[in-house]
């Protein structure tokens, strides 16, 4: 609420209003950060719920989505003048990005065989159309609640699934840039979260360390501490 009053009395200086910003100057509670995402445990029986899900529609947005990690209204918007299949890359125009810059999404194999197979039976300008006022997929969440009924999966949210790949990009070893940049990021903070996720690269480096501690405090042999004693006598 602070931020929206904040930008609505911005843009009224900018108009002309003759005042102060009732939102400037006003101490922000601390808000936690959203730390869920797909754990490795959760990923199949997350992928065996959508695979049995009927409505082909809401299976190709839900695996787009985790195979693209786009934000959810860019992905629901999404047409296909945006896509290039020959270079594989999704296009969204920077009128329609949080960053206001065109953001560039690589479409992985996967991602571009979904996308290919919709292309057959394409009905309309968007990747995901609907009889609606849009003429787009607006809202799948019963389709979502569905999904994770089926996999017994609780706390998981839509967005989850963008978080998940970003996610799993830092515990395959990329780094914070090249994980901001495929998420769309303008800001490094905004994506510094994904590197204290998962903890298994954490525990990894913990016991190469610990193991390199052993070894190198480890107590010489028996017979490595007699052949040190025969060089001192002689």
């Amino acid at each position: 609420m602070l931020a929206l009053i904040h930008v609505v009395f911005v843009r009224a200086i900018e108009w002309g209003w003759e005042g102060n910003n009732p939102a400037s100057g006003v101490k922000k509670f601390k808000e936690q950060s959203r730390e869920r995402f797909l754990h490795a445990d959760e990923l199949p029986k997350f992928f065996e719920s959508l695979a049995i899900e009927p409505d082909k529609l809401y299976r190709d947005y839900f695996l787009l989505a985790i195979l693209t990690g786009a934000r959810r209204a860019n992905l629901l918007a999404m047409r296909w003048d945006q896509i290039n299949f020959d270079r594989a890359v999704w296009t969204i125009p920077h009128e329609e990005t949080k960053t206001k810059e065109n953001y560039h999404i690589p479409l992985v194999s996967e991602a571009l065989q979904i996308l290919t197979q919709r292309k057959l039976n394409r009905v309309s300008e968007w990747v995901f159309p609907s009889t609606g006022k849009t003429g787009h997929l607006v809202e799948p969440k019963k389709a979502w609640k569905r999904i994770l009924e089926r996999a017994e999966l609780t706390d998981l949210r839509i967005h989850d699934l963008r978080r998940s790949l970003g996610s799993w990009q830092a515990a395959t070893g990329a780094s914070l840039s090249i994980i901001g940049k495929s998420l769309g990021h303008k800001n490094i903070n905004s994506t510094a979260i994904y590197a204290r996720l998962n903890i298994d690269p954490v525990r990894e480096s913990m016991e190469t360390a610990t193991s390199a501690m052993m070894v190198a405090g480890r107590l010489p042999s028996s017979s490595t501490a007699k052949d040190r004693s025969k060089n001192k006598v002689k």
